[in-house]
């Protein structure tokens, strides 16, 4: 398992050295998007309309952040991630379309999502659930808020980030999953289990 520092925008190459396993650090921009903003950036796509935000070799943290206003400014609070499965009915898209590299969150996604890593070259990072304020101090300030009319944690955050992590890749650009490795053991194992006591 390697350690990698990663800088956005990250590239196609940098990401296909990525494999399930690896340790990431996370520097540079990142972007929070939950279930209605996937919904609205679909909705620009099939109007053919530009995102108002940088999506192009960026990380897309499936993240409903807690913030507070303090002055002309916001404060994280707290940055967990939140359950990735919700947007595999849109995430092909958005890679294909608006060229995201990194896909962050928990719990993995579907095949669907994979297939389009592997054509398209991104990848899959799981941060852990339970850790929100540790993430938040790994974001250095809030560079823009954009859908606001979505509410906070259905906006769209753009953070700069430092060394944001460990992320463990769980999903790498060859179709690779984590999920389905220790699903596939686990079932094995039961397997094995039930044949035991039926002996």
């Amino acid at each position: 398992m390697k350690k990698i520092e990663l800088h956005t925008p990250i590239s196609e190459k940098n990401i296909r050295k990525l494999n399930v396993g690896d340790r990431v650090f996370l520097s540079g921009t990142i972007i929070t998007a939950r279930d209605s903003a996937h919904r609205r950036m679909m909705k620009y796509i099939a109007e053919k309309r530009s995102i108002p935000f940088p999506l192009e070799g960026m990380a897309l943290y499936h993240c409903g952040p807690l913030v507070k206003a303090h002055g002309d400014e916001w404060l994280v609070l707290a940055a967990g991630p939140t359950t990735s499965m919700r947007m595999e009915p849109f995430e092909a898209e958005i890679i294909e379309n608006l060229g995201v590299r990194l896909i962050i969150g928990k719990g993995g996604m579907g095949g669907k999502t994979r297939e389009a890593m592997k054509r398209y070259g991104a990848a899959y990072a799981a941060f852990t659930g339970g850790a929100a304020v540790l993430a938040a101090k790994r974001i250095k300030r809030v560079i823009d808020v954009k859908w606001l009319d979505l509410g906070l944690p259905e906006a769209v955050w753009i953070f700069e980030a430092d060394r944001f992590g460990p992320l463990i890749i769980g999903i790498d650009s060859y179709g690779r999953s984590l999920y389905e490795e220790v699903r596939a053991k686990t079932l094995r194992r039961l397997n094995r289990i039930v044949e035991d006591r039926d002996l």
